[in-house]
């Protein structure tokens, strides 16, 4: 199983955790620089009652999704409609759901709502590019994420980068993917997914030291989970680093025994 394969199964939780971020308090650039554009509705300030209420809808709604309740915010974000029939987060939040149901008919439908109703919001533009990219569009998805990116009112633009070169990869650009993610990584040092991804470029370019030093970058944030300890495993085995390859075989059967990566482990499938 590929470094991308395995990626995979948690790429799209990760990316909900992404639009939950976004909804926060943007600052502003210089006048010339704002001329023309959109700030993300769920980062502004609510104009009224009714999408007060929506808004705080939207963000349990948003909650409920990455806990794997999608029944829920489903339900979340119609109170918010309810509340506010005109907020674009809330049919945002339901593109985001139909997609996690594999309903990608019911997700366009309402991602392409919310852009109707906010054009050029960069939280809506940066969720609906990723919808295209995992639906198979993946040119057409980096239009809507430059555009997100660009944009000088958005206070989170490392995830539509970070998500460009995601799909940049996909195309087998590698070239564009690195300059994506090294931007999003500018943007926030910490973005352990777009060192990831940097890693598993030159990990297939044969580039293991530097593979090495990108992952090295990830333990500095966080703890290794399987994936990432089988990652690491393989390098230090393309390295020639016995000893450190050990260390990291044995973390893999003490700590994640019944993981998919200690099977292939067991196996000897490192490729």
């Amino acid at each position: 199983m590929s470094a991308m394969n395995l990626v995979k199964r948690g790429l799209f939780s990760l990316w909900v955790v992404f639009f939950i971020a976004g909804c926060t308090t943007t600052g502003v650039g210089p006048a010339s620089q704002r001329e023309g554009a959109k700030q993300a509705v769920s980062e502004s300030t609510p104009k009224n009652e009714g999408q007060q209420r929506a808004k705080i809808h939207v963000e349990l709604g948003a909650l409920y999704l990455v806990d794997g309740r999608p029944a829920v915010a489903m339900e979340e974000a119609r109170i918010a409609l309810s509340a506010d029939p005109g907020y674009a987060p809330a049919y945002n939040l339901l593109g985001l759901v139909h997609m996690g149901l594999g309903e990608p008919k019911l997700a366009e439908e309402n991602f392409r709502r919310a852009l109707q109703l906010a054009p050029g919001d960069p939280e809506i533009s940066n969720n609906f590019g990723w919808f295209l990219c995992q639906s198979g569009r993946e040119k057409q998805s980096l239009v809507y994420f430059d555009a997100s990116a660009r944009n000088p009112l958005y206070s989170s633009p490392t995830k539509p980068n970070t998500n460009a070169g995601i799909c940049s990869i996909r195309l087998k650009n590698d070239k564009a993917a690195a300059n994506y993610l090294l931007e999003a990584l500018r943007l926030a040092p910490e973005n352990t997914q777009a060192m990831y991804w940097l890693a598993e470029i030159d990990y297939r370019q044969g580039n293991y030291v530097e593979a090495r030093r990108w992952l090295s970058g990830i333990e500095k944030v966080q703890a290794l989970d399987a994936e990432l300890t089988w990652f690491v495993l393989r390098i230090e085995r393309k390295l020639g680093n016995k000893e450190a390859e050990a260390r990291f075989a044995n973390d893999l059967r003490k700590r994640f025994a019944n993981s998919p990566e200690q099977r292939l482990l067991s196996q000897g499938a490192y490729e």
